[in-house]
């Protein structure tokens, strides 16, 4: 939930203090960005607004911001890149700027979702606006010749859509010229001014499956003279997780949950058509590869033992996002300088997916999560629902922890 307090979070940072810290102005500002992009949340692919919002303030503070290719998105370099042979790749910072077709269900706050149906209940919006924040306060650095090297932000659309826009800003040139890229995710279950850490995965792979099963369909009195369409698709429903469990390493994690099961109109007529959706979720790389395969064999195995025909539909969505080691004691000594070592948590690996993976896949980097919860608070409001708030000094946090993290690797290299 969201605090005007002003609260101290500076905790027990090093001797000799990075500069980049926020500003009162720039924090107040920063503030209402957050609240107006709350106010109006766009989805994947149509954060034009968003993107508008982003590109005019970036130029206000003499930067050059380029619109993706896809139309919604930008990135932005900060510092004049040497142009020799043999110059370091930039680190990027990354923020994901969609909101969720969900509602907004809080209550008693003046920055409440404007537009039905959407709403920032993953903290997309926090995200944005500590990149935003941290390019500022960069932006103000170099100018003053205390920016050791060029970073670049990313502001990129579409993380909820699967297999989310990352592949998309890739295609569009965020990574050229890039070596390292870090981000954060807001987590709800940390306290303010904590970040959470951990290195190797941190997130899991997520993919969709969508399920079709048909028969001729017939009489409820005569099921044996015809496929029992749902049986069988109650059958495949709690004997394919079952099955999956048996053929993968359990220590993969690989889970299938359905989200959403149809069948039948009527209770004495046997349907011809049965549907199922859910999510196939796993903690490593390795079954992630695998995973596809293992479920249409599943599958196929157990709709057959009832004669239904079954269309799949696999989605291919995620991998796990793994941090690597150099790049997540890098967010540590970052955290550390600005808050002290008290300030860092471990985390436990998530199974939820983040298409921030995708840049791992070219480049090294990692995710913390940064605390949102306001000391104390015991309502336990969870991402992806409509009720779910941050507490804003959290964007404080995140600026002055990737203004650090840029610093330090700058000074590094």
């Amino acid at each position: 939930m969201s605090r005007e307090s002003q609260a101290d979070l500076s905790g027990e940072p090093s001797a000799t203090p990075l500069p980049g810290t926020l500003s009162e102005n720039l924090r107040t500002e920063l503030i209402a960005f957050r609240r107006d992009m709350h106010m109006h949340p766009e989805l994947g692919n149509q954060e034009f607004r968003t993107t508008a919002a982003l590109k005019h303030r970036l130029e206000r503070a003499g930067l050059t911001p380029r619109v993706l290719t896809t139309g919604t998105g930008l990135f932005c370099d900060i510092g004049t890149r040497e142009s020799a042979p043999g110059a370091r790749p930039m680190l990027a910072l990354r923020a994901d700027i969609d909101a969720l077709p969900i509602p907004d269900t809080k209550a008693g706050v003046a920055y409440r979702s404007t537009v039905p149906d959407r709403a920032h209940a993953c903290g997309h919006d926090v995200h944005t606006t500590a990149v935003l924040g941290a390019g500022l306060v960069l932006a103000e650095l170099d100018r003053q010749g205390l920016l050791p090297q060029p970073v670049r932000l990313i502001f990129q659309p579409a993380e909820e859509v699967l297999p989310g826009g990352a592949l998309d800003a890739i295609e569009s040139g965020v990574l050229e010229g890039v070596g390292r890229i870090i981000a954060v995710h807001c987590d709800p279950r940390v306290d303010v001014g904590t970040i959470g850490l951990r290195t190797g995965p941190i997130t899991s792979a997520c993919d969709r499956l969508e399920i079709a099963l048909d028969g001729p369909g017939g009489h409820t009195a005569r099921p044996h003279l015809t496929t029992d369409l749902v049986t069988a698709a109650a059958k495949v429903a709690t004997e394919v997780p079952a099955l999956l469990a048996r053929r993968v390493d359990a220590r993969s994690g690989l889970a299938l949950t359905w989200g959403r099961i149809a069948a039948g109109h009527a209770c004495n007529v046997i349907p011809q058509h049965a549907e199922l959706s859910g999510t196939v979720r796993c903690l490593d790389l390795k079954s992630w590869r695998e995973a596809p395969d293992l479920v249409h064999a599943a599958i196929d195995e157990i709709s057959a033992l009832y004669h239904a025909k079954s269309q799949i539909n696999y989605v291919r969505g995620v991998p796990p996002v793994v941090n690597d080691l150099v790049m997540a004691e890098l967010l540590r000594d970052a955290q550390t300088a600005r808050r002290g070592p008290q300030s860092i948590e471990d985390t436990e690996q998530s199974l939820g997916g983040e298409d921030f993976s995708w840049y791992l896949e070219q480049v090294p980097g990692a995710m913390a999560r940064l605390g949102v919860r306001t000391p104390g608070d015991t309502s336990r409001r969870d991402l992806h629902r409509g009720d779910f708030d941050a507490d804003e000094r959290a964007i404080q946090v995140g600026v002055e922890l990737f203004t650090a993290a840029a610093l330090i690797d700058g000074d590094r290299s």
